[in-house]
């Protein structure tokens, strides 16, 4: 029932506008009760009875009005639109109905003796008194509608917006997991051949670090803490097949660990300067991971593969995209001649 999912507010607030109403519209007969000199001219034979009871009944009626209203007016879908013939025909109904309430109470009035007053001018402004109901009612009606409506929107858009951004960062990690699999297998491949026994410690290595990218976390953040865990078996990997030609220096205070980086952002760059650069005992790689204030820093000397024509570009991309729809940050990329320096914020 429509009733029963209106806001408590709402309800407050058409008590309050009942009662005040009530008053107002019958304010020349307070007035003349308090001025029974000049009042008995205007209303003779005025009572706080006769007023206090229709004051009452235009407060029932009011609040009877509105429900009808509700009833009337309100679509059955909440954001539709409401159309101007809806608003014409709610207000046409609340106005007969409140001139029928009007017959009503002066049914009730001479045939069960309910107070009431007959002043001539009372009467003659009870017209007046039911357009101005009716228009108060139904106004108020249609703004609390329109009120509601937007507010439901906005709410259907933030919701949109959030799946939106959820449906882009599955899309950009499933871009990710790939490309770290196909490098593995490759690095897997020649391990297999050259040392079989390393394979077979690579392999369980292997099936650790696929199961830490294929964890299903639904914040898509992690501790930095979880994540230099993973990187340092991801390392384990890459050592196993460079060995002393790729060495390895991480840095972080201990009160950074609980920080958040999104899931797989340090081995993505672990993993890009490897790919990258010339691993080898003429040009050995050294890649520095370490802290800089409230940033997390992977740097590497630039010693680029004569061979290697692809593009850092995707990976990056993907993770600056990622920190932007989780954050609302972005990381930094350094380049010069000598060093390449990629700047994460902890969160």
């Amino acid at each position: 029932m429509k009733l029963f999912r209106l806001h408590k507010r709402f309800l407050l607030m058409l008590n309050a506008i009942a009662i005040l109403v009530a008053f107002l519209m019958h304010l020349p007969e307070l007035i003349a009760l308090s001025e029974p000199e000049a009042g008995s001219r205007l209303f003779p034979d005025v009572h706080w009875a006769n007023v206090s009871y229709e004051i009452l009944f235009t407060y029932l009626s009011m609040l009877l009005l509105f429900l009808l209203n509700i009833k009337v007016m309100m679509p059955a879908k909440p954001t539709t639109e409401l159309g101007w013939k809806r608003v014409a025909v709610t207000f046409v109904v609340t106005l007969v109905v409140c001139n029928l309430l009007g017959k009503g109470f002066v049914y009730v009035h001479q045939h069960l003796g309910v107070p009431a007053i007959t002043a001539t001018l009372h009467h003659y402004l009870h017209p007046l008194r039911d357009i101005l109901i009716a228009c108060i009612v139904t106004g108020t009606s249609y703004l609390y509608y329109q009120n509601q409506r937007s507010r439901r929107m906005l709410l259907e858009n933030e919701q949109l917006r959030t799946e939106n951004l959820v449906n882009q960062y599955e899309a950009l990690k499933s871009q990710l997991n790939p490309h770290m699999l196909f490098n593995s297998l490759n690095t897997l491949y020649s391990l297999i051949r050259e040392s079989p026994d390393k394979a077979q410690n690579y392999l369980q290595e292997l099936s650790r670090v696929m199961r830490y990218t294929l964890h299903d976390n639904q914040s898509h953040t992690v501790a930095l803490s979880e994540e230099m865990s993973f990187v340092r078996s991801y390392i384990y990997l890459l050592q196993m097949r460079y060995e002393d030609n790729l060495h390895f220096e991480i840095e972080i205070p201990q009160e950074l660990l609980q920080r958040q980086v999104p899931l797989m952002a340090v081995q993505m760059l672990v993993e890009n300067a490897v790919k990258h650069n010339e691993i080898s005992n003429r040009k050995p790689l050294t890649i520095r991971i370490c802290a800089q204030g409230d940033s997390l820093c992977v740097s590497n000397r630039i010693q680029p593969r004569l061979s290697d024509g692809s593009s850092t570009c995707i990976g990056l991309a993907n993770l600056s995209k990622r920190y932007r729809l989780l954050f609302g940050r972005d990381i930094t990329i350094e380049e010069n001649e000598k060093n390449f320096q990629v700047t994460l914020p902890l969160i």
